[in-house]
């Protein structure tokens, strides 16, 4: 039997699908720079959202921390618009937050590189 999706499932499908496209074309804060929205969470009650983003780049943590402050800032404009584009009885209440998921995988791909090219060395040598 194929699983069903809850509301608050759809909800936060359809929110991420129309913030990415909201903060690409209105913010125009030069701190958030391009934007990756990976996940949105939507509490049961449809009240909150939190909302996963990473950016698109090399940056120091100065500048995620200065961009997210951004977002964050820019939180109540989105959900003005969000409200306007997606029907809802609630529009949630939107909150920022950084996703470390590709930079740690970055950083487990260095690691593997690595290993393999220390590994090959070892056996060029023996």
């Amino acid at each position: 039997m194929p699983r069903e999706f809850t509301r608050a499932e759809r909800v936060s499908d359809a929110v991420q699908q129309e913030l990415a496209v909201l903060i690409r074309d209105e913010v125009r804060d030069p701190r958030v720079g391009m934007v990756s929205v990976t996940d949105v969470d939507v509490s049961r009650d449809l009240a909150y959202a939190k909302i996963h983003v990473t950016f698109i780049g090399d940056h120091t943590q100065k500048e995620i921390d200065e961009a997210m402050a951004a977002l964050n800032g820019a939180s109540g404009y989105l959900r003005k618009l969000l409200a306007a584009s997606i029907k809802l009885r609630i529009t949630p209440k939107l909150t920022f937050l950084f996703d470390e998921s590709g930079r740690r995988g970055q950083h487990l791909s260095a690691l593997i590189d690595y290993a393999i090219s220390t590994q090959s060395d070892a056996d060029q040598e023996g």
